[in-house]
C-alpha cells in the first residue's frame, strides 16, 4: 500500500518523544508512521493491529552496533519474533538469543545462521536441546546443574557443544520485582554466593563433550541506571579470575545480558546506551588488567530496546462509560494482546488519532474487552472529553512483550502485525481467527 503523505501539522516534540522517529503529524489529528497514516492502516487491516516500523528497528540495531563495535550484540527474540524481524536483525549484523525450540526453528527456517544463535532457558525441554544440537546453535547457556549431564549425553561421545554458564551475581536491578533476575531469590542461573556457579564450572570443564566458552548473566529488565551493570561486570570478572586460578582456564567470552530500559511515556527514564557502552568497556578493561586477565569478548542482549519503541498498537473504542468519577474507555483489545499492565503495572500513553477533538481533556481509564476487572490497559490518562465509540486510539512503545506474550483468552484472537516502511504497509503476521481456534480443537 503506497500513499501520499499529507502536509505536516505542528505538534510538540515532547508529545511524540516516545514514538518512532518517522512519526509525522497529519491534518485533523492524524499521525503517519513509516510514511503510512495510522487511520488508513486501521481501515485496511482492522483493529486491534500492531504497526511495526522497519526503519526504527533497523536504526536501533545500528545504534547498538555503533555503541558496541567490539562486542557481539544479540537480539533477544522473546521480545518479539517474526520472519520479517529475523531478516531485519540478520541483515543489520546482530546475533540472536532464543528461549525455545519454537523460536529457534522459526529463526533458522527464516534463514538466520544457527551459529549466531544462543539458546537460553531455566528449564530446557528435551525438544529444545534436540533442536539446538540438530541445528547447530552457537552457544547453549547452562542454567542449572542437571543440564550439564543432559547436554553432554545428548551431544554424544563424538560431539562437542559450546556452552556458557548463567551466573547470578547478587545484583538487584529492574523496574519490577517480577523482572529482577540478578539475585538468588528467583529461578534463573547459578549462584555466585553459595558456590553453585563455581561447582557447575568445574563439572563442565570435566566433560569432554562440552566446551565452556564463557560466563553469562542477566540482572533484570527495564534498568535505567548504568551502575548495576558495572557492579555485576566487576563480580563476573572476579569469577573469571578465580576460574583461571583454580583450573588454569581463561574464558574468552562474557555475556552481560540485556534489560536496557526504554521510556513508555514522555519523561520516563531510559538507559543511556552510549554511557553504558563506554563505562562497561572501561570497567572490563580495568578489571581484567587488575586481575591479569586477557579481556574477553563482550556480548549484550537487547530486546525491548530494539523493538519496543518501533511498535504502535491501534485500538477501536467500543464503549465509553462514566461510573462515579471514573471515565472508562473500552477498546477492542486488552489483556489478551497486552498482559503487561496486569502483570507488572506498566503505564502507557494512549492517544486519540484521526480527528481533531473539540472538547477539553478528561482523565480516563482505558480498559480491555475481557471478563477480568484487571483488564486495564492505561489507568488515569488524559483523553479528549468527547471520546466516543468508533474513535481510534494509538498506543506507542508497543513492539516488545505485548504480542509475544499474547493469549487466547475469551477466544478473541491475536492481532495482526503490519510492517511499515517508506510509505508502504504490508502484513507481516496475520490476525488469528475463529477458524484457527476451530482447527486446533480436535475433540468431540
Amino acid at each position: 500500500m503506497t500513499i501520499t503523505v499529507l502536509p505536516e501539522m505542528p505538534a510538540g516534540a515532547d508529545e511524540l518523544s516516545v514514538w518512532p522517529a518517522s512519526t509525522t503529524p497529519l491534518p485533523h489529528g492524524g499521525l503517519a508512521v513509516g510514511g503510512v497514516p495510522l487511520g488508513e492502516i486501521a481501515d485496511r487491516f482492522d483493529t486491534p493491529a500492531y504497526v511495526l516500523d522497519e526503519g526504527e528497528v533497523r536504526g536501533r540495531c545500528r545504534t547498538y552496533r555503533d555503541a558496541f563495535p567490539d562486542a557481539d550484540v544479540l537480539y533477544a527474540a522473546k521480545a518479539f519474533l517474526s520472519r520479517a524481524m529475523v531478516r531485519w536483525v540478520s541483515e543489520e549484523g546482530l546475533g540472536l538469543d532464543v528461549c525455545s525450540a519454537g523460536e529457534l526453528e522459526l529463526a533458522v527456517t527464516a534463514g538466520f545462521p544457527a551459529e549466531r544463535i544462543v539458546l537460553h532457558g531455566n528449564a530446557k525441554a528435551p525438544r529444545d536441546l534436540e533442536a539446538a544440537l540438530r541445528l547447530g546453535v552457537g552457544r547453549i547457556v547452562i542454567d542449572g546443574p542437571s543440564e550439564i549431564a543432559r547436554i553432554a549425553a545428548a551431544v554424544g561421545p563424538e560431539g562437542r557443544q559450546k556452552v556458557m554458564v548463567r551466573v547470578v551475581p547478587g545484583v538487584s536491578a529492574g523496574g519490577h520485582d517480577k523482572i529482577r533476575t540478578g539475585t538468588d531469590d528467583q529461578k534463573f542461573g547459578l549462584s555466585l554466593t553459595d558456590g553453585g556457579a563455581q561447582h557447575a564450572i568445574a563439572r563442565i570443564l570435566g566433560q569432554p563433550q562440552l566446551e565452556l566458552t564463557g560466563l553469562h548473566c542477566h540482572i533484570g529488565s527495564q534498568i535505567s541506571d548504568v551502575k548495576p551493570y558495572l557492579v555485576a561486570l566487576r563480580r563476573m570478572v572476579g569469577l573469571m579470575a578465580r576460574v583461571r586460578d583454580a583450573h588454569g582456564v581463561v574464558l574468552p567470552e562474557l555475556d552481560m545480558g540485556g534489560g536496557h530500559a526504554v521510556a513508555y511515556r514522555p519523561g520516563d527514564p531510559a538507559l543511556d546506551l552510549t554511557a553504558l557502552a563506554r563505562r562497561m568497556r572501561a570497567e572490563l578493561v580495568a578489571g581484567c588488567a587488575a586481575a591479569g586477565l586477557a579481556v574477553p569478548r563482550l556480548a549484550v542482549e537487547p530486546g525491548r530496546a530494539v523493538v519496543g519503541p518501533a511498535g504502535v498498537v491501534l485500538y477501536r473504542v467500543l464503549a465509553v462509560k462514566r461510573t462515579g468519577a471514573t471515565v472508562f474507555v473500552a477498546v477492542d483489545g486488552g489483556m489478551s494482546d497486552n498482559p503487561r499492565p496486569a502483570l507488572y503495572g506498566v503505564r502507557y500513553a494512549p492517544r486519540l488519532i484521526g480527528r481533531t477533538a473539540t472538547a477539553p481533556p478528561c482523565t480516563a481509564t482505558v480498559v480491555g474487552r475481557h471478563c477480568e476487572a484487571g483488564d486495564v490497559l492505561a489507568a488515569d490518562v488524559e483523553l479528549p472529553g468527547d471520546v466516543h465509540p468508533g474513535d481510534l486510539l494509538a498506543v506507542p512503545v508497543a513492539g516488545a512483550y505485548q504480542l509475544s506474550m499474547a493469549s487466547g483468552y475469551n477466544l478473541v484472537g491475536r492481532p495482526a502485525v503490519i510492517g511499515v516502511h517508506g510509505g508502504t504497509a504490508r502484513l507481516l503476521v496475520r490476525r488469528e481467527t475463529l477458524d484457527d481456534f476451530r482447527q486446533r480443537d480436535v475433540g468431540a
